[in-house]
């Protein structure tokens, strides 16, 4: 069986639809994840990263960790 792609490539799609289709899938993981059929799992699981990963390289501000979540951030307020 071919793999299909599934959506428009993650670099086409316009910030706005790129933010839309990223919170589409966090709703959908679960019940996909408890209910899909193993290849339904791969293909949100593909979807998922590829998206993630045209999200953090276009904004890398946004997705940087919270410096109170990091070890050395915490150390310097402890």
């Amino acid at each position: 069986m071919a793999l299909r792609p599934h959506g428009i490539p993650p670099a086409n799609l316009s910030d706005d639809d790129l933010r839309r289709e990223i919170a589409h899938l966090h709703q959908t993981r679960h019940d996909t994840l408890l209910g899909g059929t193993e290849s339904a799992l791969h293909a949100h699981t593909e979807r998922m990263l590829a998206l993630e990963a045209e999200f953090l390289r276009r904004f890398p501000k946004e997705s940087a960790p919270d410096p109170e979540r990091t070890r050395a951030g915490k150390r310097q307020h402890s």
